[in-house]
């Protein structure tokens, strides 16, 4: 499998922009699932997760960037690091160029346009840099 390519430190517009996931937003995603209880099954996890498999998951974002497995990006305000959802992108076909990407937010964060407008950034980044044609995406609203 092709890697995927490495996304820009940052890219998006007036409302947000899009980074790779880091080590500190980890507070703030054990924070979203305590307060939407159903989040983790809307993800298709069995449980919410915990810090320690979010750390797993940030240490392990190059590898399945790099093997062209998955890549998640961090979904914040700009001028804020401050995680505010999550865009995940994962079951890439690179024969048919299909992905699945799902994006959640914070619940208090949610119907304000944040979930569409990080579909559009990410599918933009998808199709252009990445050369994928074909996406299935979900707003976990």
């Amino acid at each position: 499998m092709p890697a995927i390519p490495e996304p820009p430190g940052r890219f998006g517009d007036a409302l947000i922009e899009l980074r790779p996931i880091a080590e500190w937003d980890i507070p703030e995603v054990l924070i979203a699932h305590q307060d939407d209880r159903e989040l983790h099954r809307r993800r298709g996890m069995a449980k919410p997760p915990t810090g320690a498999q979010l750390g797993r998951e940030v240490e392990r974002a190059p590898e399945r960037r790099l093997s062209g497995d998955s890549i998640e990006l961090t979904i914040v305000e700009p001028g804020s690091n401050d995680c505010r959802g999550r865009v995940e992108i994962f079951a890439l076909d690179w024969e048919e160029l299909t992905a699945s990407v799902r994006v959640w937010v914070a619940p208090q964060l949610r119907d304000r346009g944040l979930e569409q407008r990080a579909a559009e950034l990410a599918t933009q980044w998808l199709r252009s840099a990445v050369g994928l044609h074909d996406l299935d995406v979900t707003l976990l609203t």
